[in-house]
């Protein structure tokens, strides 16, 4: 996961990762041990958060089994909890540059 390559990066410079996913959280601890993640993973139960930051990928149908996935991105968040900036795709094959994200962590 390209993420953990490039979190002490991110620790460096004061940006404190966490990643949010609707998956259930016995499978967070999972991949977190079987990666070596060594920053928060949050479940998002029932989408809460990914319906309030209006992320919601409406390409699922509430029966699907991926309803709930969020469009992929990423947002830097202030200690006092203001966004900072963010990067947002369409699609999961689309990402942004991780040191894109890293220069706008750098500046804020």
């Amino acid at each position: 996961m390209q993420l953990v390559e490039i979190s002490e990066q991110f620790e460096a410079i004061g940006i404190k990762i966490a990643a949010m996913t609707y998956d259930p959280v016995e499978m967070l601890k999972t991949v977190e041990e079987d990666q070596n993640i060594n920053f928060t993973l949050l479940n998002d139960l029932n989408i809460r958060h990914v319906n309030a930051l209006g992320i919601l990928n409406e390409q699922y149908e509430p029966d699907s089994r991926a309803y709930g996935v969020p469009h992929p991105g990423i947002f830097l968040i202030s200690a006092d909890g203001i966004i900072r900036a963010k990067f947002a795709e369409e699609g999961f094959r689309a990402r942004p540059t991780l040191d894109s994200v890293l220069q706008a962590g750098s500046n804020l």
